[in-house]
């Protein structure tokens, strides 16, 4: 069986949605859930993301939202907190580490915050019993994708493309795929542009797939209301993950 992991940004379009949202996901058959942490400058997200990074900034969104969603979403599915690194900075990552034991939350994806900066977290996450997610791109050498999976917990985040999330580019990933598994046998699974239409493809020789910016779009639709796109974006899930399990 592969594996759904579902992207959805914290505190949009309120905190209480965002929980119920989480909880009809964990019912709707995903395996994992990315708690975005709303920040003013998300590198790697499209425009569809970043849109609703901006207005849970703007409704007021604060970390303690994310640390008080978490409490209620954790112990009904896998729960990570997918944010860029500059909160973790400056609050500490001991902060998050125990934030994220508090609430019962399994690890940290931190896309902007590459392997040679991440290696000193990585003893204290592991004390902790969490995982910080590694990412490999199409790009990579195989001695870097060798470096990358060495010690790599949980799953490993393949990113299908490079750029931005949503964009809908296509490469052909089976040779980094069969790259990655020569060296590890940590679960391997594909981000960026997987929606109803791709997932298939992209599912293939993978563990599974992770699923952002088709979500947040639904999110984002303000002819829905919140019952209708809770709904809708259920729907969506498990019609990816019957096709990702063809």
């Amino acid at each position: 069986m592969k594996n759904l992991v579902a992207y959805i940004t914290t505190g949009y379009p309120s905190l209480e949605f965002t929980v119920d949202m989480a909880l009809a996901l964990a019912e709707a058959g995903v395996d994992t859930l990315e708690l975005g942490m709303p920040f003013s400058d998300p590198v790697a997200d499209g425009p569809v993301i970043e849109k609703a990074n901006l207005k849970a900034l703007q409704g007021g969104f604060r970390l303690e939202d994310l640390f008080k969603a978490s409490k209620e979403i954790a112990p009904y599915i896998d729960t990570l907190w997918m944010g860029y690194f500059n909160p973790f900075y400056h609050k500490g990552m001991d902060f998050f580490i125990e934030q994220a034991k508090q609430s019962g939350v399994n690890g940290f994806i931190i896309p902007d915050l590459p392997l040679e900066e991440a290696l000193p977290y990585k003893p204290m996450m592991k004390e902790a019993n969490l995982s910080l997610i590694d990412f490999i791109a199409p790009t990579d050498s195989k001695e870097r994708i060798k470096e990358i999976v060495t010690d790599a917990q949980k799953f490993i985040y393949l990113v299908a493309y490079a750029g931005i999330t949503g964009s809908g580019q296509s490469e052909d990933l089976q040779p980094i795929i069969t790259d990655i598994k020569e060296y590890t046998n940590t679960p391997v699974y594909v981000g960026f542009g997987v929606n109803e239409k791709t997932a298939e493809e992209k599912a293939k020789g993978v563990d599974g797939v992770i699923v952002g910016s088709a979500f947040v779009q639904i999110l984002l639709d303000e002819s829905l209301n919140n019952s209708q796109k809770i709904k809708k974006i259920s729907l969506l899930a498990k019609e990816i993950k019957e096709k990702i399990n063809r």
